[in-house]
């Protein structure tokens, strides 16, 4: 059973991201420099555009990397810069082909721990320690992922009601609280400037 999200705040979007690991990987990786929910939809356009319901790492991975490119250029782009992040998404297929035969699963499914499932994420192109944090998080918060010691390992994102990120968006409350924290976080940022 897949479970019910809401970081697209689309259906369709949700749906793909709540049966699809590797689309929920690829939403987390455009989660940068945009809106959240634009992030997250970028799977299903992509899915859409390539005639498909689901995203594969190994058709990914042997697409040429121009015409991806511009598959995501296609408006509306993917993302804010569909170039760089088409790259990224490539490169990110292209490892899980190499390191997992294509399957995201393999990251966590037969981790022992937390610490080795963050191990995991840390490798993959374009996850640096934020981005596999709140992945983490994002897995054990909503997808049950928890092996040993995860909570800890995703560091202040695996807190329980922390809103932090998008591991506590379960609907538009939550998505609200989590907008509070970051605006709260900018200002006190410029604050100390």
């Amino acid at each position: 059973m897949s479970p019910e999200i809401h970081l697209a705040q689309q259906p369709e979007a949700d749906e793909l991201l709540g049966r699809s690991p590797l689309a929920l990987m690829i939403g987390m990786l455009l989660d940068q420099q945009v809106p959240m929910e634009w992030a997250f939809t970028g799977p299903h356009t992509i899915a859409e555009r390539l005639g498909k319901d689901d995203l594969d790492a190994h058709e990914i991975a042997a697409q040429d990397p121009e015409a991806f490119a511009a598959l995501l250029s296609q408006k509306p782009a993917v993302h804010r810069y569909p170039g760089s992040m088409a790259k990224r998404i490539h490169q990110l297929c292209q490892y899980l082909v190499d390191e997992y035969d294509g399957d995201p699963t393999a990251l966590w499914k037969d981790a022992p721990s937390g610490k080795e499932v963050l191990g995991r994420l840390l490798a993959l192109p374009g996850f640096g320690k934020q981005k596999a944090q709140i992945f983490l998080a994002l897995l054990g918060k909503q997808y049950g992922v928890c092996p040993d010691g995860w909570r800890e390992a995703a560091g202040p994102y695996g807190e329980e009601r922390a809103y932090r990120s998008a591991a506590d968006i379960t609907g538009p409350e939550s998505l609200a609280k989590v907008r509070a924290h970051k605006q709260e976080l900018k200002r006190a940022a410029k604050a100390a400037k």
